[in-house]
């Protein structure tokens, strides 16, 4: 897996941690939410993961006026046979670029909810299953853009990381401006990881062996959330689990088949700070960073086990 966090850090230079991120939440079979503002390279994160292993892509632009019917599809009358035809909708691809997810309603947003879970779609009455893999990338505007719908906390929890792109160090951003003309660097990525031997690491990464003192770590963690004071919702069973999900594919993105408590200090911002709940009311962008403060804290209060 180094090959393909290398292959899409070229695209996305100056963020290794979110490029390894972003492998990690594939490997787990998980999805990934990039936020940040507009123009710092999420959706060329989404495009290079795309082509770097191969897989089919589809980008949907999420709008105000979107229907659930535009992400999941629907039957159309066909005159030449006088039936009805079903016609996918871009959610029936590999990886699916969701891109401004917040843009849209939570009527359409909700579309997603059975797809991302159960990597299924019922509709009309029968039950279409994904191909493997299935993976979505969703970009989403800080709250503060006009126009913005906040993710309910049910659509928060399908994605298994959510990160912040933020701005490259001046020095790589000046070499960008220097040496890229347009965005070509994408379209030049080939892929290093067929859909047979990505599959085959996803089945890994459900291997990787993970001690009870690694496991316990992360309970503990997940614990001290519960009891935080500045927290009025802790981390459920559920977020353990995707946790340790996330542990053991970030595990595999390191090159080792053994979990240790340095995955599970690496992961626990990443993976918990959408799910839990900052005490009192404050504007969503500035309580994600109370969250992840918040738990940054309590990772450094519990022990790490020897």
């Amino acid at each position: 897996m180094k090959a393909l966090v290398t292959q899409v850090g070229r695209a996305l230079e100056g963020k290794p941690r979110v490029v390894e991120l972003a492998v990690t939440a594939l490997l787990a079979r998980g999805h990934l939410l990039v936020e940040d503002v507009p123009g710092v390279g999420k959706t060329t994160l989404a495009r290079a993961l795309a082509r770097s292993i191969g897989a089919p892509f589809r980008r949907l632009q999420f709008t105000s006026d979107l229907l659930p019917a535009d992400v999941l599809g629907g039957s159309l009358y066909d005159p030449s046979t006088g039936k009805l035809t079903f016609k996918p909708g871009p959610i029936f691809t590999s990886v699916l670029l969701a891109d401004e997810i917040n843009r849209t309603t939570p009527r359409t947003q909700s579309a997603l909810l059975e797809a991302m879970e159960e990597r299924r779609v019922s509709l009309e009455g029968e039950t279409r299953t994904l191909e493997e893999p299935f993976f979505v990338v969703a970009t989403q505007n800080p709250e503060e853009f006009y126009g913005t719908y906040p993710l309910p906390e049910s659509q928060l929890d399908r994605f298994l990381v959510r990160v912040e792109v933020g701005y490259p160090p001046p020095d790589v951003e000046r070499r960008v401006l220097r040496e890229r003309r347009g965005d070509g660097i994408v379209e030049t990525l080939q892929p290093v990881v067929t859909r047979e031997a990505l599959i085959a690491a996803q089945d890994a990464a459900e291997r990787v062996r993970t001690d009870d003192a690694v496991v316990a770590y992360a309970h503990e963690i997940v614990l001290a959330t519960r009891s935080s004071p500045l927290l009025e919702l802790g981390a459920s069973t559920r977020a353990a689990l995707a946790l340790l999900r996330a542990v053991r594919a970030h595990a595999l993105v390191d090159g080792r088949t053994f979990a240790l408590p340095d995955d599970v200090k690496a992961l626990a911002g990443p993976v918990l700070g959408h799910r839990v709940r900052v005490a009192g009311a404050r504007a969503e962008e500035r309580a994600r960073g109370e969250a992840l403060r918040a738990i940054a804290a309590l990772v450094e209060r519990v022990p790490v086990p020897v």
